[in-house]
């Protein structure tokens, strides 16, 4: 298998701060995660969006890749990092644990598309509706 030269970095964005409690329930199921950004939109009006956005690209290399991670498809906060994207960056969006734990562990000799999308089938398949699970259903809404 061929092996990526590139180092992989992490930007969770989110809205308020979503981003830190994904980042701390990361520190407590997978340990401390190297190349992790953090951006917490709209928390402190003194400080943008764009400006943090700005300063955590300024860290990403042309030869690295940064998987995006954001809370809401179609949101401010996924529409403002679609306006950088360059052909190193890769966003997810709709994010839940599952899917964040299972990319950041991923193999770093696995192209990082095949690691994202093998996440986001993972990740569907943690989203059980409990309820009807215990009474003996699949747990699907259907």
């Amino acid at each position: 298998m061929e092996q990526y030269n590139s180092k992989r970095k992490f930007l969770v964005a989110t809205h308020g701060t979503l981003a830190a409690g994904f980042k701390s329930s990361l520190d407590i199921i997978i340990g401390s995660v190297e190349h992790i950004f953090l951006l917490e939109a709209y928390v402190d009006e003194q400080i943008s969006v764009e400006g943090q956005l700005q300063k955590i690209l300024a860290e990403v290399k042309d030869s690295d890749e940064l998987v995006v991670f954001t809370d809401i498809l179609g949101g401010s906060i996924t529409n403002q990092i679609l306006q950088h994207l360059r052909p190193n960056v890769y966003v997810v969006s709709g994010i839940n644990l599952p899917l964040v734990i299972d990319v950041m562990l991923a193999d770093s000799a696995t192209p990082i598309e095949e690691a994202i999308c093998s996440a986001i089938e993972n990740a569907k398949e943690q989203m059980v509706f409990v309820n009807k699970l215990l009474t003996g259903q699949n747990g699907d809404c259907e």
